[in-house]
C-alpha cells in the first residue's frame, strides 16, 4: 500500500513540476514504456489475427468434416449395393426367360415376388433405375455398346437397353448399357427406300 502511495506521489509530484518529466533519465524511461507499449500493442493484435484465422480455419475444416461424414453415412454401402445389382439382374432374366417359354408356375410367381422385394428393398437404401427408353444419349448415364441405324428413333437417342444401370441417391452405381441412333441410313440404301 505504501509503495502505491508512494508511486501515486511520485507521479502526482512529477505531474506538478510542470509539463510532466522533465529530467533526461526520466524521459527516457517514458519514451522506453511508449516504445514497449506500442509493440506490445502490435503484438496484440498480430496474435488476435492469427487467431481469427486459425478459428476460421477450424471452422471450415469442421464444415468440410461433417460434410465428408453425411457423404460417408449416405454412399458407404455403395460397394455392397454394386456388387448385389447382378443377382437383380439374374432375376430378371430368369423371370423374362420364364415367361418367353410360357411358364407361369408357382416357382416363377416366387421368383417374381423375390425380385419384387429386393427391388423395393434396393429402392429403400436410396438406389433407382436410370432411364433409358426414348431418352437422349448421356454419357454420364449410359454407355454406348452400338451405334444403329434407325428411321423411327432421333439421332443420339437410346434405340435398345442390354443391362440397366443403376443410381445410388445422385451418384451412378453403373451405367446402362445401351444402343444408340445413328439416325436414318444414309447412301444408296437410303436412296432405294
Amino acid at each position: 500500500m505504501s509503495d502505491e502511495k508512494q508511486n501515486t506521489n511520485t507521479f502526482d509530484g512529477l505531474a506538478a513540476e510542470g509539463h510532466g518529466v522533465s529530467s533526461p533519465s526520466e524521459q527516457d524511461k517514458v519514451s522506453d514504456l511508449e516504445q514497449t507499449l506500442t509493440s506490445k500493442t502490435e503484438e496484440c493484435k498480430e496474435l488476435n489475427e492469427k487467431y481469427l484465422r486459425l478459428a476460421a480455419e477450424f471452422e471450415n475444416y469442421k464444415r468440410l468434416a461433417q460434410r465428408d461424414q453425411r457423404d460417408y453415412i449416405r454412399f458407404g454401402n455403395e460397394q455392397l449395393l454394386r456388387e448385389l445389382l447382378p443377382v437383380l439382374d439374374n432375376l430378371e432374366r430368369a423371370i423374362k426367360s420364364a415367361k418367353e417359354q410360357g411358364s407361369n408356375d408357382a416357382l416363377v410367381q416366387g421368383i417374381d415376388l423375390t425380385l419384387k422385394q429386393f427391388a423395393g428393398v434396393l429402392s429403400k437404401f436410396g438406389v433407382q433405375a436410370v432411364q433409358t427408353a426414348g431418352q437422349p444419349f448421356d454419357p454420364t448415364e449410359h454407355q454406348a455398346v452400338a451405334h444403329v441405324e434407325s428411321t423411327t428413333v432421333p439421332e443420339q437417342h437410346i434405340v435398345d437397353e442390354f443391362q440397366k444401370g443403376y443410381r445410388l441417391h445422385d451418384r451412378i452405381l453403373r451405367a446402362a448399357m445401351v444402343s444408340v441412333s445413328a439416325g436414318a441410313p444414309k447412301g444408296p440404301e437410303a436412296a432405294d427406300a
